[in-house]
């Protein structure tokens, strides 16, 4: 888990860099987003990592991003589905957009272009997430000034972690 969300804040630095962000809200959201997988590895992860967000005393920022982090947020029956508690699920801040994508944009510990996301999201059956989520990445996009997907391809498949995450690159030997 901390290779993974050392891998989303280094994709999400590469695209708030040349986004008019506060960079220090995006770190802090993409290095916890995934908190709750501490405890549960289903969807319900981004509440509880709110949850222990909030029992942290988080900025609510931060404690937004982990909840609004999955997919490119949950709509309402998506929300009822699931069977989370009531609320707004969709990313609406940049910097919240930006950790959301940036983690659509990294599997595992790999860097990957948008579309992996989207098709994942068609094979589960969610038209909808899968929509948002090319929605966002256009979005994005255009606030960047070019496709993010070429982040991919400028970066590598696997980031060299910078500052406190360079302990956790993945060694040329593993890297498949």
């Amino acid at each position: 888990m901390i290779v993974h969300c050392c891998t989303v804040w280094t994709m999400a630095q590469a695209i708030a860099r040349r986004i008019d962000c506060d960079m220090d809200l995006v770190r802090a959201g993409a290095l916890l987003h995934d908190i709750g997988r501490s405890v549960d590895h289903s969807i319900n992860h981004a509440v509880i990592g709110a949850s222990i967000a909030a029992d942290l005393d988080l900025p609510m920022e931060v404690v937004e991003i982990v909840r609004r982090h999955v997919g490119a947020g949950l709509d309402e029956e998506e929300v009822r589905e699931f069977g989370l508690p009531q609320g707004d699920y969709i990313p609406r801040t940049i910097e919240q957009k930006i950790v959301c994508h940036a983690d659509n944009m990294v599997s595992d510990n790999k860097f990957v272009d948008h579309m992996y996301s989207v098709e994942r999201l068609r094979a589960k059956g969610s038209n909808r997430g899968a929509k948002r989520i090319a929605d966002l990445h256009r979005e994005l996009s255009k606030l960047y000034g070019e496709d993010l997907d070429i982040l991919v391809k400028s970066l590598g498949p696997y980031p060299e972690m910078k500052g406190a995450c360079a302990p956790f690159t993945v060694p040329q030997e593993y890297r498949s």
